[in-house]
């Protein structure tokens, strides 16, 4: 056997974003890890559990198409619930795979195939719903696949501080940040003037799960939103919005509209990897809207969507989510709670553009770059 301190290391990382389609966020979500693993020198095998009820040709397409463009075709397998059975990768490939790996990075637990996962040596639960994860699970009794990891990351860091209200469910959270591979997101100078471009951001206007705790109501994008109907015309600032959202919800389109939002299709915008990174590219700057649950948590959630806009050089104005006690805030990044903060927010970032557009990139490098963020975070867990 080759010493482990000579031979390359190998991990398994496992995500959603082929059984999410559409939405190309939630792909880079999944990408900056394996891809930041691969640029440390690591071996990474990309394995994608379909959900009972996502499946089909579309599926399989998006996801052989995703692993060509960023080199993990041969690497990569689509996981057949309760079946021995893969799509890409053959299932006895990855059990080999698995049976040499040091490290399980496993996404909100999605992978829970115990053949796959148990000989992992480290097996690495990073949480990315802050506050939702924990009151899921301690509240509610779901089973987010806690089971059977020997350490818990969680990009809320405000979790692993001594005053949470938030369950831990008997875990010990390591704090982390979420990662860019900044080779992939390299600064791009606007090519249009700042006076023609918007403020941007990516959204679901409801996802899953709200839920109320100790008479506190942990809710989603569209309970953080609400307040804020009236922000692009309070501030005179034009706001695209990429929404998903069900035509059912008329009277909330009906008061975004009339308040100056500009809606656009998210699938069309910001559907692939590369029309996300587009329309982040071609975006002015981002209005950073959180879920409320993170707003209600206060556990520090900074958004990986916002990471990529501050690599590309735009500046992010974020609601706070308790993220300021651990980000510098103030140039490239500036934090609001109230509906005029926000307006100010969005005057001060269009008032002092090129300053706070070089800020952000700078930020992006300190704090978020995948090279240190992977590394710190692969030294918590014990992997030198």
């Amino acid at each position: 056997m080759i010493p482990a301190s000579s031979r390359r290391r190998t991990a398994i990382v496992s995500g959603r974003f082929a059984g999410t389609p559409g939405q190309g966020g939630a792909t880079w979500a999944v990408l900056q890890y394996a891809l930041g693993l691969r640029r440390l020198g690591w071996e990474v095998t990309l394995v994608e559990p379909l959900d009972d009820s996502v499946s089909g040709p579309a599926v399989e397409e998006y996801f052989g198409r995703v692993c060509r463009r960023f080199g993990l075709a041969g690497r990569a397998a689509l996981l057949v619930p309760g079946a021995r059975r893969t799509m890409g990768m053959p299932y006895e490939s990855v059990i080999d795979a698995a049976g040499r790996a040091d490290l399980l990075v496993n996404l909100s637990g999605v992978l829970r195939d115990r053949e796959i996962t148990g000989p992992i040596p480290t097996r690495l639960y990073v949480d990315l719903d802050p506050g939702f994860t924990q009151l899921w699970s301690a509240v509610e009794g779901l089973d987010l696949g806690l089971e059977g990891h020997t350490h818990f990351a969680t990009v809320g860091p405000g979790l692993a501080e001594a005053d949470c209200t938030i369950p831990t469910c008997g875990r010990s959270w390591i704090p982390t940040l979420p990662p860019v591979v900044l080779p992939y997101w390299p600064l791009v100078e606007s090519n249009r003037e700042p006076a023609e471009a918007s403020f941007t951001t990516v959204a679901n206007w409801r996802a899953y799960g709200s839920i109320r705790h100790e008479g506190v109501f942990y809710g989603q994008k569209a309970h953080a939103l609400r307040p804020l109907m009236e922000l692009p015309r309070l501030a005179d600032e034009r706001v695209r919005l990429a929404l998903t959202v069900h035509p059912d919800e008329r009277d909330d389109l009906a008061s975004l509209r009339a308040g100056g939002w500009v809606l656009v299709d998210p699938t069309q915008s910001a559907g692939t990897p590369d029309r996300y990174r587009r329309f982040v590219v071609d975006s002015f700057a981002e209005l950073g809207v959180a879920k409320s649950g993170y707003v209600e948590a206060a556990c520090g959630w900074f958004s990986d969507r916002s990471v990529c806009y501050l690599a590309s050089g735009r500046p992010v104005l974020a609601q706070e989510t308790g993220f300021s006690r651990y980000l510098p805030t103030g140039a490239g990044l500036c934090a609001f709670t109230t509906l005029d903060e926000a307006a100010e927010g969005l005057r001060a970032i269009r008032r002092d553009y090129r300053p706070h557009s070089r800020a952000a990139r700078a930020l992006a490098r300190s704090h978020f770059d995948s090279d240190s963020v992977l590394t710190a975070l692969l030294g918590r867990v014990g992997i030198a």
